[in-house]
């Protein structure tokens, strides 16, 4: 009789770890944390509960995984976005990007950091604390690409890069929202187009 060699117990063959997380990372997209279920989770990453502590950990820690992973992937745009020449060239890209990245073919549409901090349980506070640093991360961002703009007058002195740097993360987290809602990609890139048209100038 044919011995079979197995792997650690409730971890099936061939397990990929990379391969489970991005699984894990859409259906804590298009679910947030709270509506992801640890069914729904072991279910798209085809292994069992024990695998998934064993492998990462209990579902907070999995979702801060799955986001660091989101923000190097899919919410890459910002990191790129403040590499650009000027201080306008960076908050559309901020926008452009946004609306690319929450309204993809064959993804879940909207922020995986705006739609995971639906979270209204005590349990689900220290990811509803993490969500809020990291949107707060994404604004300080920005607000220092504009202080610099400011410095190097690419933005008139005047401006209030604090201000600025609220208004286009606002704006970017609307258009996520907007996105999950099912506003189409076209509709999104004008709103976004007609926000920046009275951006100042030097």
């Amino acid at each position: 009789m044919e011995t079979r060699q197995c792997g650690p117990i409730g971890r099936p063959r061939g397990f990929d770890a990379d391969e489970a997380l991005e699984r894990a990372l859409l259906v804590f997209w298009e679910h947030g944390y709270e509506g992801a279920s640890l069914s729904s989770l072991t279910t798209a990453m085809g292994i069992s509960t024990t695998s998934m502590y064993a492998a990462f950990g209990n579902k907070e820690q999995l979702f801060r995984k799955a986001l660091e992973r989101y923000t190097e992937g899919p919410g890459a745009h910002l990191a790129e976005a403040l590499r650009e020449p000027t201080a306008l060239a960076v908050a559309t890209a901020i926008l452009t990007g946004t609306v690319r990245s929450t309204t993809r073919p064959a993804h879940p549409h909207g922020c995986m950091g705006v739609q995971g901090a639906l979270v209204a349980s005590d349990s689900g506070r220290e990811v509803r604390d993490l969500l809020v640093a990291w949107r707060d991360n994404s604004y300080s961002c920005v607000h220092e690409r504009f202080r610099r703009a400011v410095d190097d007058g690419d933005l008139p002195q005047e401006a209030d890069p604090g201000l600025l740097a609220r208004y286009v993360t606002t704006l970017a987290f609307g258009i996520a929202v907007q996105a999950a809602s099912g506003v189409g990609r076209d509709e999104l890139q004008e709103m976004a187009d007609a926000a920046l048209r009275n951006w100042p100038l030097t």
